[in-house]
């Protein structure tokens, strides 16, 4: 069975920090590209953050870039986000995704956490 379970949001004030974490089983994910989404209430689901099998090249949203950074531990089969600096306009639920090629393309998500900036 292939899960995502994900870890570390919350309510945090402007300029404050939270680190999510994003633990995966149930597929061989050392192959597989992970990324971060947010939706905010309203809005769109939106990338955030990519990173690919071997950690190898990262891309950001451009709201993002310089404050958020994208990690992965394959030993640990976990993909984390740091985020720093946070504003209120970050607050959204945030959500793991996997993604492989295989004979097929396959996309898993994570369940989603909230994540709340707020003074």
């Amino acid at each position: 069975q292939v899960q995502l379970v994900e870890s570390g949001g919350g309510l945090v004030q402007p300029g404050g920090s939270l680190r999510l974490s994003c633990a995966a089983s149930g597929f061989t994910f050392s192959s597989y590209t992970m990324s971060w989404h947010r939706q905010a209430p309203g809005q769109e689901r939106e990338v955030v953050a990519a990173i690919t099998s071997a950690g190898g090249n990262t891309n950001y949203a451009g709201s993002v870039r310089g404050r958020f950074t994208i990690s992965r531990d394959n030993a640990r089969n976990t993909v984390y986000l740091q985020m720093n600096s946070l504003k209120p306009e970050d607050t959204a639920v945030y959500f793991c995704k996997a993604l492989g090629f295989q004979s097929y393309i396959r996309t898993y998500w994570g369940q989603g956490t909230q994540v709340t900036v707020s003074s």
